[in-house]
């Protein structure tokens, strides 16, 4: 388990003190995957950089499995950090050495014996896909494939903890998924806790069981993360919730809606909100077959996967001849537990 508990931590700058984090407290599961989001500059780095240890809070405590980061020093804090896996965004791989020799330097620096810290090179290699390229050098590999070592290398000391400082931000969209489904892998294959911080909603979709949301260094909102995709509290929240699910910005879904309304002045703007096998039901044309009085127009739609199973979004217009129609029509979703939210009414 770890845990911030009334964690803050302030720089001594120029221009004054500067707050990088405010009182935050979260507790993270072990073997889960915490995603913690926010926009440059939001603290997310500083936060995890407290976990190993490289920066202590000025107020508050960091602990892990009950020990105290920051009451650490010496060879108690470097005995504690060999259990805790970094990757990096840029990858910080050793040009000169090879995949393997990459793998191995954390091994050298603890001291395992050469043939030992070989085999296990041997094996994280193949565990995260480079077999058959253990003797390249990193001038020689692909994004995907370096962050393939750096994950490989932070693996090398059987960590119990392992964070990603933004580590897909440097890859394109397809790689991204491929090292996202490698540390899924490596979470349910070694039970491994991963702490991801990242700007990108796509990657906590993915990948990741609990989100919080990070903003001039407070929490501003967490939870799971389907929960937090199904109803996004704050303005930054719904902001990166829009940009993953593609929705419509605020001004578009508003000028749609009111050409709609205006054509149709009795209609109902309703929000749909399907969840697991929900998603792939013909809920909708079945309730359009229990009141054939109805028509609907479609204004936008998406579906995406979570860890906890699909999630799918629909804005619909339904229009009909009498308000009972329209308000049975809901009462119908609703008994399908689909979410329904009335947005605008004509």
């Amino acid at each position: 388990m770890i845990e911030f508990k009334d964690v803050s931590k302030t720089f001594n700058a120029k221009e004054g003190h500067v707050a990088a984090v405010k009182d935050v407290n979260l507790s993270i599961s072990d073997g889960k995957i915490y995603g913690i989001v926010g926009y440059s500059g939001a603290g997310k780095s500083t936060l995890i950089r407290m976990l190993n240890g490289l920066e202590f809070p000025t107020t508050g405590s960091v602990s892990i499995n009950g020990t105290e980061i920051s009451s650490l020093s010496g060879k108690p804090l470097r005995e504690q950090r060999l259990k805790i896996g970094m990757i990096f965004q840029h990858f910080n791989l050793l040009w000169s050495r090879t995949v393997l020799e990459n793998i191995e330097f954390p091994l050298e620096i603890a001291k395992v014996p050469k043939e030992e810290r070989k085999k296990k090179a041997q094996h994280l290699a193949e565990l995260v896909g480079l077999a058959g390229r253990e003797q390249a050098y990193p001038s020689e590999l692909s994004g995907g494939q370096k962050q393939r070592v750096g994950i490989a290398r932070a693996l090398a000391n059987d960590p119990e903890i392992l964070l990603s400082d933004e580590a897909t931000s440097a890859l394109d969209p397809q790689t991204t998924d491929e090292v996202l489904d490698l540390l899924l892998k490596i979470n349910k294959q070694l039970n491994l806790t991963i702490v991801v911080i990242t700007h990108e909603m796509h990657v906590i979709r993915k990948i990741c069981d609990q989100v919080a949301v990070l903003d001039a260094g407070k929490i501003v909102e967490q939870g799971p993360v389907l929960d937090v995709f199904k109803h996004p509290q704050q303005t930054i929240t719904k902001r990166f919730v829009n940009q993953e699910t593609g929705s419509s910005s605020l001004d578009d879904t508003t000028i749609v809606v009111g050409e709609l309304l205006e054509k149709y002045p009795n209609g109902l703007i309703v929000k749909l909100t399907f969840h697991g096998d929900q998603a792939k039901l013909p809920i909708v044309s079945e309730m359009l077959r229990q009141f054939p009085d109805i028509d609907l127009s479609i204004i936008e739609g998406n579906i995406h996967q979570t860890q906890e199973g699909a999630l799918g979004s629909l804005y619909i217009q339904l229009i009909g001849q009498s308000q009972d129609s329209l308000y049975g029509a809901l009462e119908y979703l609703k008994t399908m537990r689909v979410e329904t939210e009335v947005i605008k009414r004509g």
